[in-house]
């Protein structure tokens, strides 16, 4: 499993796993592939499906 952010196509939200989601109960340090698959953009609430990894 990889560190990498992921961007969500929608919005633009970047989803940085070692910041997680803390509102949405996520701990830093959980990795993109680790998310529930019924977790969402915090932004626009896009699906997990609609995030692509992106480069640092």
């Amino acid at each position: 499993m990889s560190l990498k952010k992921y961007q969500c196509i929608p919005c633009g939200h970047i989803y940085d796993p070692a910041v997680g989601d803390p509102d949405s109960g996520i701990p830093p340090g959980t990795a993109f592939e680790s998310l529930p698959e019924t977790w969402c953009c915090p932004d626009c609430g896009a699906m997990k499906a609609d995030f692509e990894p992106i480069e640092d």
